[in-house]
């Protein structure tokens, strides 16, 4: 203890003073280099003893010319080595590399000129001594490096006892970052593996003491308090299963996140965070190289529609990434906007052209800003997405998710613009809601100028996003925090979920590789059941309240599906990846259409059109659709 806190003491006065810390490295230097030259002196003593059966036969004048050789050698070598290469970290795998390239030739100036001067020294000894004075040199500062490790390890009886799941490449460097880190507060005691080979090895002096199936015992050993999951090959399933085997034997658990959530390609304990619900739910997140994506973007004009959402603003990051030569954010939210420039720039004054204020639903001022501007890339993200709300005012879903696409889209074409995404929802696929209808027929409109245009227009279909505003899991934190009944809909409800970030790769790489008109599609896994997210949400917070089951409202399926009617699952590019051909629509039939029929009748007749209606072929009216339909209930409002 009095060693580490006379070490962290001796830091900060370091730290105060930068002519201290040059006074510090000199002599540093000095000291090394006087280890170097003495480890010569001792192992050419050595190996001279080691040559000659009488050591009285020892010509100590040779010896002693040797010595001197060995000094001016490595005095020449030091200097040119830290000139090139500057120094390592002692005790180090650089430095010791370094070390025997130094060894190495002064072993052969020592050599050359003791042969080239007949000191009579024999040639042996220099042999002889060099192994051992790399011996000498590694090994000091081998024994250096240890002391100063041991020194800086977190204090064993403040610290919280960990065990730490994975011994890979993350494990490992997780386990360094501990112990030489006194004021982080973790201190390493086991490590466990999924690899039955891992047992018995040590990684730091920390042993691998089994497999998960030995969590429980190896806790109560170890006396542990907190297990950290730092394995990248544990799924959401095996998550799910080690935090429950960690409840079972009564500790804690955090999560190493993985590289594409931090700052830093390596990691330290301030990256642990406690599990959340996003760890539990959805698929394994599908690879998806988004460096693909750099060459449509980087230099390029970006406008996102919809930027202040969960979805345009996490658009506005990755695209910011990539160095755009411009990204606009147009949304009709000022507060939103000034929300996504802060995260972005760290300052959100709302006075530069990279924000713009303005309603999809004007045609004019749509086309205006286009023009404008001219964007190459756009990605419209803007739209109503509630869908119970949207079953009380479809004139709104018409207005925003039908019109306000098809004004962008027009607005697009204008402008000549390269790619043009459209964010569309799962809720397209067979639709019977009013969100499903009104996104189905932003897809359809999509298609058709895909087929008018020479750009690249295409969607993107994707299920519920983890966290976003108004989602299923703030609105239970919510009511949970409140202390107030979970409302669920049914108790087998099932849902798809993906966190946002990998809708937004998914997106970027849509927008790469995706074909004119077709709809993109990720496999998502196997849907899961809304009570189960209850559940786990409620465990993660340590408290319980009652789940009330209110019933399926209008529009609401049981379980949602990915594909519709007619739809044929092709994964051409990417395993994980479906191709969907959409049918498309004029926009000038619709607007016919919704003069005859009224705008909730239109999306339902040009929504719920199957893969095989032409384009073109009127779709059934309102009065014609069977009581049987399930989509009967939209008439014109």
């Amino acid at each position: 203890m009095g060693l580490r806190v006379a070490g962290m003491m001796r830091v900060n006065a370091i730290d105060k003073h930068p002519a201290l810390t040059g006074l510090l490295c000199w002599i540093r230097s000095l000291a090394l280099l006087g280890l170097d030259i003495g480890a010569w002196a001792v192992a050419l003593y050595a190996a001279a003893e080691l040559r000659y059966e009488n050591f009285d036969d020892v010509d100590f004048a040779a010896l002693a010319g040797a010595a001197a050789i060995a000094l001016v050698a490595q005095v020449l070598v030091d200097t040119v080595v830290a000139g090139c290469q500057g120094r390592h970290c002692v005790g180090t795998v650089d430095d010791a590399i370094s070390v025997s390239w130094a060894a190495l030739l002064v072993a052969a100036v020592v050599f050359t000129a003791n042969l080239l001067l007949a000191t009579g020294l024999p040639r042996s000894v220099p042999l002889i001594a060099a192994p051992l004075a790399l011996l000498l040199q590694v090994g000091v500062r081998l024994a250096v490096r240890l002391a100063r490790e041991r020194g800086c390890r977190p204090d064993q009886d403040s610290a919280r006892r960990v065990i730490v799941f994975g011994a890979g490449t993350d494990g490992q460097q997780l386990v360094r970052a501990m112990l030489s880190d006194p004021k982080g507060g973790y201190l390493p005691v086991a490590i466990l593996d999924g690899d039955l080979d891992a047992r018995g090895r040590r990684i730091c002096g920390v042993p691998v003491r089994g497999t998960f199936a030995d969590t429980v015992g190896v806790a109560a050993a170890s006396r542990a308090e907190l297990l950290v999951i730092a394995d990248r090959r544990a799924d959401r399933e095996s998550v799910r299963r080690i935090a429950g085997v960690a409840e079972e034997a009564g500790i804690g658990v955090k999560i190493l996140p993985p590289l594409a959530e931090r700052l830093r390609p390596w990691m330290g304990v301030a990256d642990l965070r406690d599990l959340d619900i996003t760890d539990f739910l959805g698929r394994r997140p599908a690879e998806i190289d988004v460096s693909q994506c750099a060459g449509y973007l980087s230099n390029r004009r970006v406008l996102v529609t919809g930027a202040g959402g969960s979805i345009g603003a996490e658009l506005c990051r990755q695209v910011h990434r990539f160095g755009p030569a411009e990204l606009m954010m147009l949304d009709r939210d000022e507060s939103a906007l000034h929300a996504v420039q802060l995260s972005l720039y760290g300052h959100a004054m709302l006075d530069s052209p990279d924000v713009i204020l303005a309603d999809i639903r004007d045609a004019t001022t749509m086309a205006d800003i286009f023009l404008a501007r001219r964007p190459d890339v756009v990605f419209h993200a803007a739209a109503l997405k509630h869908l119970p709300m949207l079953e009380q005012y479809p004139e709104e879903a018409w207005k925003t998710n039908v019109l306000g696409t098809q004004n962008v889209l027009a607005a697009a074409r204008l402008a000549e613009v390269d790619r043009f995404v459209n964010i569309s929802t799962d809720k397209a696929a067979n639709p019977i809601s009013v969100l499903g209808l009104s996104k189905r027929v932003g897809e359809r409109l999509v298609a058709h100028a895909a087929k008018t245009t020479a750009g690249a227009f295409l969607s993107v279909r994707f299920g519920n996003v983890l966290g976003s505003r108004g989602s299923v899991l703030t609105t239970f934190a919510e009511q949970l925090s409140a202390g107030i009944p979970i409302t669920v809909t049914d108790p087998e409800v099932t849902r798809y979920f993906m966190t946002i970030p990998e809708a937004v790769q998914l997106v970027l790489y849509a927008a790469a590789v995706g074909c004119p008109g077709e709809v993109l599609v990720l496999d998502m896994g196997e849907p899961v059941r809304i009570a189960d997210v209850a559940h786990q949400l409620m465990a993660l917070a340590g408290s319980s309240v009652e789940i009330v089951y209110t019933g399926l409202r209008d529009g609401e399926k049981l379980h949602e599906e990915l594909f519709g009617a007619g739809e044929i699952d092709r994964r051409p590019i990417h395993p994980l990846i479906s191709q969907v051909e959409v049918p498309v629509v004029d926009p000038e039939y619709l607007a016919g259409h919704e003069a005859t029929v009224g705008a909730a009748a239109a999306m339902r007749d040009v929504g719920a059109g199957g893969a095989g209606t032409p384009a073109n072929e009127a779709p059934r009216p309102a009065d014609q659709v069977g009581a049987g339909d399930a989509d009967a209930r939209w008439q014109p409002v």
